[in-house]
């Protein structure tokens, strides 16, 4: 179709407010959201994260507070990321298999609070419990083992589910852990159980502030190169999130956010499967430091990156405003 001026003035449906929203393509709405909460001991505790300014980690108390503002400003689910203390750590990072751990214990406080009134998403890696701050197990050169490394991510998903997880979120870029994961649940009995999979993870530069927060930046050895993504791909993320919706994986993720819209856009093209990205710390951080440094309008630049995702395709996004984007959206 050719269309010429005058005949054709694309100004014409934007010169009031009313036609803009009648015209527009793309909606977002609380629903769109979900809100990672960091986890950590104590009672009353609220330990706000350095490098993630407005960012905490929360008692279990707060969490459960946490989750009773998420409803009531409809945000639907809610990520948890525990920052497990030093002494639980190890090296082969058996914390993670403790039905009693923070995390557990966080899901229940949160079915507690709510009951089933928001979903509870959970992250399955172990990198939150072990001492040299890797996603999995290490053999004597120091390289992450895969099928070992599975094993252990099996038990962990399992005991996610039975403390009451709806989503369990392999972060973990380990091959061939979804299909691993969901024949256990299914054999479990957790047949409701979402998978949503960490299929197009980065090896990324914008993940230091959420190490900060779960604990882990001090303390990784080497870097995450050898399971993480290359940055440089885009053909790779199609391979891997093909192999885990074959295996079971009900939603697929891509992370981080904003530098990987293009990947997001190729995934939801391809593959009819609801496609989530994380708008990940160092993405908040930015979008913070920017702020307060008078370089944009704080609300008008988060609303504009949310809108991105969702223009790209994404069925939801992880955020840490989440809370802050559903007061603007709910006016």
């Amino acid at each position: 179709m050719t269309a010429s001026y005058p005949a054709t003035r694309m100004r014409r449906s934007r010169a009031t407010a009313w036609s803009r929203a009648m015209h527009r393509e793309n909606i977002l709405t609380p629903a769109d959201l979900i809100w990672p909460l960091f986890v950590t001991e104590g009672q009353g505790v609220e330990e706000p994260v350095g490098s993630l300014p407005g960012v905490s980690r929360w008692s279990l108390d707060g969490i459960a507070a946490r989750a009773k503002e998420a409803v009531a400003l409809g945000i639907p689910c809610l990520a948890l990321f525990p920052n497990t203390p030093g002494s639980l750590r190890s090296d082969s990072g058996e914390e993670a298999l403790n039905p009693d751990n923070l995390m557990c214990r966080a899901i229940r406080a949160i079915r507690d609070a709510c009951g089933e009134g928001i979903g509870v998403l959970t992250d399955v890696a172990l990198d939150p419990y072990t001492a040299h701050g890797q996603d999995g197990l290490l053999d004597d050169a120091g390289y992450v083992v895969n099928d070992d490394t599975v094993a252990v991510l099996v038990d962990q998903a399992v005991n996610q589910a039975e403390a009451g997880a709806d989503i369990v979120a392999p972060s973990d870029m380990m091959d061939g852990r979804v299909r691993a994961i969901r024949m256990a649940l299914e054999m479990g009995g957790h047949h409701n159980v979402q998978i949503m999979s960490y299929a197009a993870k980065y090896a990324s530069a914008f993940y230091g502030p959420f190490r900060d927060a779960v604990g882990s930046g001090g303390l990784l050895k080497g870097d995450k190169k050898s399971y993480q993504m290359d940055p440089a791909n885009g053909s790779e993320a199609l391979r891997e999130v093909a192999m885990d919706i074959a295996e079971g994986a009900d939603s697929v993720m891509v992370k981080p956010g904003l530098p990987y819209l293009d990947v997001v856009a190729r995934v939801k093209d391809r593959f009819d499967v609801p496609v989530f990205a994380y708008q990940v710390s160092g993405e908040y951080a930015m979008i913070e430091a920017a702020a307060a440094a008078g370089a944009g309008d704080r609300e008008a630049l988060v609303l504009e990156t949310l809108m991105a995702f969702k223009r790209a395709g994404c069925a939801g996004v992880l955020t840490y405003h989440a809370p802050l984007a559903a007061r603007l959206l709910n006016g």
